[in-house]
Parts: C-alpha cells; structure tokens; sequence
C-alpha cells in the first residue's frame, strides 16, 4: 500500500515518527464566513455605481431594514468571532472600514496598531454594511445625519458579557469605525495609591459635595480611574449615584448603592439633558461622562453648585489646561461668572496618561491638582499660570505634577528616559528632574 504523501512528508528524518500535525483551528470558522459574505453580497447587489456618501449609507440602511433576523445574526456572529480573535490576543482596540485601513482589520495591541493578516478582508462597501448591521435602525438614521455615531455594544460567552464601545463615521464616502473593549472587571482603587486627602475628597462618606474631573487624551485611562472610583463609593456609601455616558461603558452592579445608568442617543438626548434631569431625580453623585461643550459645563456648575458631588471628565493633558479649557469654552460674557462658580465648586482634578514601560506594557502617570485656597484664588483672579507651582510645592497634601510622576517611574526603571521626556507637558521641568538625578 502506498504512503500518504502528506503524512510520509511530516516524519522527521530522524528519531521517534510524529504524529500528522492537525490542521490549525481558523479565527473564524470557513462556513460562517461564506455565509456572512452571502449576506454582505446580497445588501450591496444592484447598488447603483454612482452612489456615494449618504446615497451610499441610506441605501446599504434600506436595504439592512429588508434582511430578517437570522441573516443580521449571521453578520453579527461573524463579527463577534473578531471580537473574540481580539480578547485572545489582549488588545484594547479594533478598526475596521473605509480607505485607511486598506480593508484589514486591525488591532491595537499593547499600544501599537497592526494589521490582522489572519483575518477576512472587508473591503468597503462589505465594511459599511457589517457597521451597520451591529447598530439599531435609528441608531443608522443618526450615523447618516450627523456622520459620526457613538454607541454600545456586548456579546455574551460562556456565561461572561463583553462591553465595547463603538464609534462609527464617514471617512472619504466610506463608513469606519473604532471599538474600544471596556474592561470587564473594575481595577481596585486601592492600586492607585492616591495620596489619603484624594480619598477623602472623592468619596461620598467625607466629602458630600464638589466638581472632580478626571482629564487625559483619549485612551488615557480616565474612564477606568472613574469607575474605580464610583466603585469604591458604591461599596462604601448608602447613596443613589446617577451615570450619564456616551456610550455607558461599564454596567455596575448596586451593592450599598442605588446606580442608574443613562445613555446618550438611547435613554437621554444629551449630557445637558441628562444632567438637568438628575436635578429631578435625587441623586447623591452625578457622573457626567464628559464636558464636551458649553451647555454641559453651565448644567454640570449648576448641579454642583445645588450641593451635589459631580464627575466628570475632559481631553485635556495637564490639570491647568482642564480650568483654562472650561473658561475658554463658555462666551467671554460669561467667562467672570463662570470662572468664579468653577472655584467655588471645583475639589481636584487628576490628569493622567498611560505611558509605554520597559518591559512592552503600559503604566498610569498622573497629575493631581487639589483646590486648596490659594489655588481657588488663582483660578477667581485669572491667574491659573501660577497654580502649577502650587502643585510643584503641594506634595504633602497629596499633589503631584506629571513630570514628577514621570521622574518617580523613571527613577524606579518602569520606563526609559526618553519615555519620560516624551510624555511629560513641561519638557524643561522633566529635564531639570531628570539631569539632577543624573548628576
């Protein structure tokens, strides 16, 4: 009888014959894809060549609205199969669509973005068509009219839900997206070593009132240091604390307290309504997901000023930034007024960055503004320039600056010089730290 060529051509030419090597299991499985490239073609078939833009997106939306459940689950599947491809490797981040991603999917993984290359292509319009499969119709109408959508997602596992949150947008008469995975467990907020007037400030039992904001650029962290620290107050304080989010991230669970959870575009219109709401609603803590625009910063003052504890976050990098953001944001008519509220109500503000360490991962660097009374007379009197000293000289309080941070994790080897010159908001300041060390 002859030999498999196959199997003859596995056997080492020496020692003890191994077995056939199995086949490696594929990411996503062979049949599931066919039939997800079954439904893609059916969407996009006898599109007009001409279509564009919004003609484009309304006719893959009219088109998805004729599918019957069975086929939107069989794309929804086939994307969850990436989302799973995504929790095996660790990474934080998935983008998929339009001209930039060449149609490969790609993962940011440990920090870095890079192509997937054992997963389908999806070249647009199939891109568009999956995007909008995972949201609802008049989630689509939304991402039509204003080009851009912020929504949630979640897949259940074996028993486990996954959180994402999504945001879809036009991109060159293409749809893209980015979806960032939520972290499934909350990290404890005893690991952030805060100093102990921070704790005081940030919870409930000892502080009953006041504005904080957690600041950084987008995959900062800040959401993770929020719900650490409205998880810490859940498991300490009887109280009813009201989420407003766009996206809600991360569900919590009532253990000593009574939480809601409001979405934007689902459950409220917007953070200024959702926060003029919770006025009405008997709120002990407010989370305001974020101080985007005027509106919220005047509803969220308002609310704070009303003898509630507020959070909220902002993009900013440097605490300094965060005040001087707020008052450049509402009309200069305004701006004495709301200057002055702002110091009344504002306790701290912790900005913070994940920076790259030594051994390829990621670590939290921070800096903490406490609102002690010189810092409240600096903001009053517009001279928000001399707070960072106030910060350099507060360490006994509990403050610290980012280039101090970033010097404490270079000086204990977490991350390299460069890393630390890199990240830090005062270039000159990081150097003077890091040359009298060296020195």
């Amino acid at each position: 009888m002859s030999q498999d060529p196959v199997t003859t051509a596995s056997k080492p030419s020496v020692g003890r014959e191994a077995q056939p090597r199995a086949p490696e299991t594929p990411v996503i499985p062979e049949r599931l894809v066919v039939n997800a490239m079954k439904v893609l073609d059916f969407v996009v078939k006898d599109m007009p060549p001409h279509y564009f833009g919004t003609e484009k997106q309304e006719f893959i939306a009219k088109r998805l609205d004729t599918l019957d459940d069975k086929a939107i689950q069989v794309l929804r599947m086939f994307y969850e199969r990436i989302l799973h491809r995504m929790r095996e490797v660790d990474a934080s981040d998935i983008d998929v669509g339009s001209f930039g991603t060449r149609g490969e999917i790609w993962f940011r993984v440990h920090g870095n973005k890079l192509p997937q290359k054992n997963l389908p292509k999806l070249e647009s319009p199939y891109c568009d068509v999956l995007v909008q499969s995972l949201v609802m119709p008049r989630q689509r109408q939304v991402l039509i009219e204003k080009r851009s959508l912020d929504f949630s997602y979640h897949v259940e596992e074996d028993g486990e839900r996954f959180r994402y949150r999504g945001t879809a947008y036009f991109d060159l008469d293409a749809v893209g997206m980015n979806m960032r995975a939520i972290t499934a467990k909350i990290r404890p907020y005893s690991s952030y070593q805060f100093h102990p007037n921070i704790t005081n400030i940030v919870n409930l039992k000892h502080t009953k009132e006041g504005l904080i904001l957690v600041t950084g650029i987008t995959g900062s962290g800040k959401s993770t240091t929020l719900d650490a620290i409205i998880d810490a107050n859940n498991n300490s304080v009887d109280a009813h604390i009201i989420l407003i989010g766009a996206p809600i991230e991360y569900v919590h669970s009532p253990e000593r307290s009574v939480i809601r959870h409001r979405e934007v575009g689902r459950d409220v219109l917007s953070f200024k309504d959702g926060t003029v709401q919770a006025l009405r609603q008997d709120p002990d803590v407010v989370v305001i997901g974020e101080m985007r625009d005027p509106e919220t910063i005047m509803a969220a003052l308002e609310i704070t000023d009303s003898g509630h504890k507020v959070f909220s976050t902002l993009h900013t990098s440097s605490a300094v930034e965060s005040l001087d953001r707020i008052i450049g944001e509402v009309p200069p008519v305004e701006a004495d007024r709301v200057r002055n509220r702002l110091a009344d109500v504002l306790k701290l503000v912790i900005s913070q960055k994940l920076v790259p360490t030594l051994d390829k991962k990621r670590v939290l660097a921070k800096e903490v503004l406490i609102v002690t009374p010189s810092v409240r007379a600096a903001i009053k009197n517009g001279n928000t320039g001399e707070i960072y000293q106030m910060i350099t000289e507060g360490g006994q309080l509990g403050m610290i600056t980012m280039e101090q941070d970033l010097y404490r994790l270079f000086r204990s080897n977490v991350i390299s010089i460069d890393e630390a010159i890199n990240y830090a908001n005062n270039k000159k300041r990081i150097r003077q730290l890091i040359n009298k060390q060296l020195n």
